[in-house]
């Protein structure tokens, strides 16, 4: 199969292109920066690649042509503001619609990476089903929103896959907290018990691939593993993988800091203020306090196990371990 990947050399899109290259896919990737294509691929496992962003119709039609699908990775998750987040996560999505719709006529699945956040956050104890009705709480989530019903309206054959928290080696988000577990003190945002589904990358990128089955078609699913912590307890099961892997002479037990909910909003608000002064993007913005405050962030696998066959085969423990060293042999930490 032909399959041309959006954001192939991201933290997700790159182990998306490699599981794929692995069952012996022919991969073409859209790719900004050039020089990411040797960063990140060996050069005897490296996908053809076209030179160029979403804006690019040119470079979208070279991408599109004759492939058999297509799973659009590509999106912000920082932004200087909401006209941004909205012009690739919404229009940008949009605009490739539009030309595999021109340029992929015999293209049998379009997958759309979204977000848990385009729905919004669970109720305690209550994981998401995809019957829910979308309340996102952030200009993201809501960009991830307005790309979903962009496909949903599309002719193409679609299917919609929605992660939660997402990690494994490469990631340089979730990179913060193990910098911090590294010096044994790790501040939390809101309450300690707030409750989160998570997904390894690797586990993420097999979710995308069956997704294009054939029960899948024009559906919308949740992708995590059936585990549910706390943000307390992922902290914790971070700074006990950091220890494991010998970085560092972190204390024995992290020194959890609770921020209140009073002074996160206020930290959020100076940090996004701050990033807009000085013209950049940040995920630590005043946009984001209601996704940091929310009682669970959960969902449930279940429809993609029950119409695909897949199942999230990473737990917490294996996954952050092995995160742990990838960081630790990479220098990262």
């Amino acid at each position: 199969m032909r399959v041309f990947v959006t954001g192939g050399t991201g933290f997700v899109g790159s182990h998306l292109v490699e599981a794929l290259m692995h069952r012996g896919d022919d991969v073409v990737c859209l790719v900004r920066d050039l020089r990411k294509i040797e960063r990140v691929f060996s050069a005897e496992r490296r996908p053809r690649f076209v030179g160029g962003c979403l804006a690019d119709e040119t470079a979208l039609r070279a991408g599109c042509d004759g492939v058999d699908a297509i799973i659009h990775v590509a999106g912000l998750i920082a932004a200087r503001n909401r006209a941004e987040f909205f012009s690739i996560n919404a229009e940008g999505t949009q605009r490739l619609l539009t030309v595999a719709a021109r340029s992929a006529p015999n293209i049998r699945r379009f997958v759309y990476l979204s977000s848990l956040a385009a729905v919004g956050p669970s109720p305690r104890g209550r994981p998401l089903t995809e019957d829910v009705i979308p309340r996102p709480v952030s200009a993201y989530g809501e960009s991830k929103l307005a790309g979903e019903e962009a496909v949903q309206t599309s002719e193409l054959p679609w299917t919609i896959v929605r992660p939660p928290t997402v990690y494994g080696p490469r990631d340089r988000e979730i990179l913060r907290v193990f910098k911090l577990a590294r010096r044994g003190m790790i501040p939390l945002v809101g309450s300690p018990e707030q409750q989160l589904s998570l997904i390894h990358v690797r586990d993420l990128a097999s979710a995308c691939i069956a997704a294009m089955a054939p029960a899948a078609m024009r559906l919308t699913y949740f992708a995590c593993h059936r585990e549910i912590v706390t943000t307390r307890a992922f902290a914790e099961a971070i700074h006990g993988a950091v220890r494991a892997a010998g970085m560092g002479r972190p204390r024995e037990r992290p020194v959890l800091i609770p921020i209140p909910a009073s002074i996160a909003r206020a930290m959020l608000a100076a940090s996004g203020g701050l990033a807009r002064a000085v013209g950049r993007a940040t995920v630590l913005s005043g946009d984001k306090v209601d996704e940091f405050l929310a009682e669970a962030w959960t969902c449930s696998p279940a429809a993609l196990e029950r119409d695909c066959g897949w199942c999230a085969e990473t737990s917490l423990a294996a996954g952050l371990a092995e995160t742990a060293s990838w960081y630790a042999t990479k220098g990262w930490l």
